[in-house]
C-alpha cells in the first residue's frame, strides 16, 4: 500500500472516530466517504510538507475580487487571508499549535442554516462575532429560537430566512424539537442539554456559554505525523491550507501554480473560485473544534464581478495518477 494511500486511509478513519453523533450519525461530521473522496485518489491528492514556498510572502487573499455569491476569484500566486471562525463541535478543545487542520465538506444537522448564517455574515461584517457563534451554538444544540436573548434573535433575523426562522422555532410539528431532544447519551447529549438550559434560562453571560462548548484543555493528538503545514489540493487544481489561532480566528492560505490560468485568469474557460464557506476547518489529528469560515477580518473594499458558474459534471472521466505518493508543487 503506498505511503499516501495509507495516511488517506488515516485520515478517513480519524474523522470518522472522533465525531460526536446523533441517532447513531454525526450529523455535523464529515462521513468516511465524502472523506475518502476529498483527500483520496484523483480527487484530491495529500500533499507532503514543501519548501517552494519558504522564502516567498504571501499577498493578501482580500485584496482578490469576490463574485456576487461571495466566491474569491483566484489568480496565480501565494496568498492569504484572516477570517473569522466559529465553534460547530461544542464540548471539545480550542484549537492549539499541536492541532493539524485541513478542510472538509460543511454538512449533517442544519446544514443549510448553519451556511445561511455563514455565508451572509459576509456581507454583514458589522454584526457581533459573539452574537453569530451564539446563535450557531443554538442552532447545532437544537435550542428554541424564541428563548435567545434579543441581541441574538435580532442577528438570526438579519441573517436567517423568515421560514429558517420559523423552522428553528419549532416549525408546524416540533421536527426540529423532536431532533434535538434524540442525541445519544455520548457525551454530547450532555454538551448540548447544557447549552439548551442556558439559551432557555435565558443566560446572557457569553462565557458561560463558552465554557461548556469550548473545552479549556489540551487536544488528544491520535496522529502526531501530521504537520500544520501540509497543503491540500483543491479541484480546480490550486491549494489550501488552514491555521486557526483560536476557535474564532483562522488564517487560510492558497496557492495557484504559474502557468495554471491561461491570459484572461481563467481555467477551461471558467474563472476558478474559492468558497471557504462551504467548508470546514477540521482537525486531521486530533479532537480539536472543527470551525466554520465566516467574513475575513479585516473589513475592506472589494470588487465584486458578476460572473455565470459552469454546471459541474455529475460524472469525471478517468485520470491516469502517474504519481500516487503526492504531487509535488512546480
Amino acid at each position: 500500500m503506498s505511503t499516501s494511500l495509507l495516511r488517506t486511509l488515516c485520515i478517513t478513519i480519524i474523522l470518522s472516530a472522533c465525531a460526536s453523533s446523533r441517532n447513531g450519525t454525526d450529523k455535523n461530521s464529515v462521513s468516511a466517504n465524502e472523506a475518502s473522496r476529498q483527500l483520496a485518489g484523483n480527487d484530491a491528492k495529500h500533499l507532503y510538507p514543501d519548501t517552494l514556498l519558504q522564502n516567498r510572502t504571501p499577498r493578501s487573499l482580500l485584496d482578490l475580487p469576490a463574485s456576487q455569491d461571495g466566491d474569491i476569484i483566484l489568480s496565480e500566486g501565494f496568498y492569504e487571508g484572516d477570517f473569522r471562525s466559529y465553534c460547530l463541535q461544542p464540548g471539545t478543545p480550542a484549537p492549539s499549535d499541536v492541532d493539524a487542520y485541513l478542510q472538509a465538506p460543511l454538512g449533517g444537522y442544519r446544514k443549510d442554516i448553519v451556511e445561511t448564517v455563514l455565508r451572509n455574515s459576509l456581507n454583514r461584517p458589522d454584526l457581533d462575532q459573539r452574537n453569530i457563534q451564539l446563535l450557531l451554538w443554538s442552532i447545532v444544540s437544537g435550542s428554541d429560537f424564541d428563548k435567545l436573548n434579543s441581541s441574538v434573535k435580532s442577528t438570526g433575523r438579519q441573517l436567517l430566512t423568515n421560514k429558517q426562522v420559523f423552522a428553528l422555532q419549532g416549525g408546524v410539528v416540533g421536527v426540529m424539537k423532536t431532533i434535538a431532544t434524540s442525541f445519544p447519551d455520548n457525551g454530547a447529549s450532555s454538551v448540548f442539554t447544557n447549552m439548551r438550559n442556558l439559551f432557555e434560562l435565558g443566560n446572557s453571560s457569553y462565557e458561560a456559554y463558552e465554557q461548556i462548548a469550548v473545552l479549556r484543555q489540551p487536544s488528544k493528538v491520535h496522529h502526531a505525523e501530521y504537520n500544520r503545514d501540509e497543503w491540500y489540493l483543491q479541484e480546480g487544481g490550486f491549494y489550501a491550507r488552514y491555521f486557526p489561532s483560536s476557535y474564532q480566528r483562522i488564517k487560510i492560505q492558497v496557492y495557484v501554480p504559474e502557468g495554471s490560468l491561461d491570459g484572461e485568469g481563467k481555467k477551461e474557460g471558467s474563472f476558478l473560485l474559492f468558497d471557504p464557506v462551504t467548508m470546514m476547518a477540521v482537525s486531521a489529528n486530533s479532537n480539536a473544534q472543527r470551525l466554520g469560515i465566516g467574513a475575513p477580518v479585516a473589513d475592506v473594499l472589494r470588487k465584486v464581478i458578476q460572473i455565470q458558474k459552469m454546471p459541474k459534471n455529475t460524472k469525471k472521466p478517468p485520470v491516469n495518477n502517474p504519481n500516487p505518493k503526492g504531487i509535488v508543487l512546480k
